[in-house]
């Protein structure tokens, strides 16, 4: 009995110990414990690596787009502004090689008289010729870039710095020109100078305000060396041109009658009492030259029976206004006719004359 108890404690001291052993497993304890640690830390920030990757290229793409869409937007804008500047200059030029008289708006005279200056060149290039290869140079370059092309094998990043410095020349040759304006013909109004202005202006606005900050101080060395330069080349044109003291700003020009010196011819004669007798009339000034050339043609005579209207019957100072018949006219240059309700800017012929009015060869008779 003894013997089978001291056996069975034992038996039992040890089953009780097997027994108790299993009851702590601590590889479960170390599962149970890092299992919800790593559910805790690794769901979260797997969420927001997720959620940031699917945030960050819409913003991106959505900016890069923005940026795009202005850009294009500013090329087609210089286009257009580019194209409008290029057929006033075309405009212009086509007169200055044809010889003939700008349609002035604004100003009368003083139009033609500031495009015929000795500012309307260049080295002895018409400023209009000049300012037509710019505007043809930036409507390209404006097309070609908003179309994403590629300029004479250029990338639009040498096309866009080409853009810049054109527009910013013309931007500087448009401000010297309207200094010149303001010194040298003040109280006379331009209204081709003023347009052009405007428009390389506003190429230059443009250009500056898609460039943006960082791409402005990249590009500020260049744009200060073409404004220089631009600067230099028209001091260095202009400086053999004497100062104007008889500019529109000192002038004072008391009313003198002008003499006519060659002679009347039997047609002149003739074309000069018709149009007379049907009314129409010849707007001039006392100090137009063309004025003087058109009464040339009729001669002495001829130029006494025309119906001659002076603009300016008490001389011509800064401030001086047109007379009102003039005024109401709305004269574009002198000389000027009005006939048969017509107002027509310019020198004409006899023969443009007589077709104007309706001057038959028939009525011609010489006495």
């Amino acid at each position: 009995m003894a013997s089978f108890l001291s056996i069975s404690v034992p038996t039992h001291s040890s089953s009780a110990h097997f027994l108790s052993s299993p009851r702590i497993p601590m590889s479960h304890f170390k599962r149970m414990v890092i299992l919800p640690v790593k559910c805790l830390s690794g769901g979260p920030t797997q969420n927001n690596t997720d959620s940031e990757v699917e945030s960050t290229p819409p913003s991106s793409s959505f900016l890069t787009q923005k940026k795009e869409s202005i850009s294009s937007s500013t090329y087609n804008l210089c286009a257009a502004i580019g194209s409008l500047g290029f057929l006033e200059t075309g405009y212009l030029t086509y007169l200055k090689v044809t010889g003939s008289d700008a349609f002035c708006p604004i100003g009368g005279g003083n139009c033609g008289d500031i495009l015929n200056s000795d500012y309307a060149a260049v080295f002895g290039v018409p400023l209009p010729l000049v300012g037509m290869f710019a505007y043809g140079l930036v409507a390209t370059l404006g097309v070609q870039l908003g179309r994403q092309n590629s300029i004479f094998g250029l990338g639009e990043t040498d096309g866009r710095m080409i853009l810049t410095a054109t527009v910013t020349s013309m931007a500087t040759a448009s401000a010297y020109f309207l200094y010149i304006l303001s010194t040298q013909f003040s109280g006379s109004a331009c209204s081709y100078c003023l347009l052009s202005a405007a428009l390389s202006s506003t190429l230059f606005i443009a250009i500056i305000r898609d460039l943006g900050w960082q791409e402005i101080q990249k590009s500020v060395g260049l744009q200060i060396c073409v404004a220089g330069l631009v600067v230099a080349a028209l001091n260095t044109s202009y400086k053999t041109i004497a100062p104007m003291s008889n500019s529109m700003a000192d002038i004072n020009l008391p009313y003198y009658q002008t003499e006519i010196t060659t002679k009347s011819t039997p047609y002149g004669i003739s074309l000069a009492k018709h149009l007379r007798s049907i009314g129409a009339k010849m707007y001039g000034a006392f100090w137009c030259s063309h004025c003087l050339e058109q009464k040339e043609m009729f001669g002495q005579e001829g130029a006494k029976i025309l119906n001659y209207v002076e603009c300016f019957p008490n001389g011509f100072m800064k401030g001086t206004n047109m007379a009102l018949e003039c005024a109401v006219a709305r004269l574009e240059g002198f000389p000027s006719w009005e006939i048969n309700g017509k107002i027509l800017s310019g020198e004409k012929t006899f023969s443009e004359l007589a077709e104007l009015s309706g001057f038959a060869s028939e009525d011609f008779s010489p006495s």
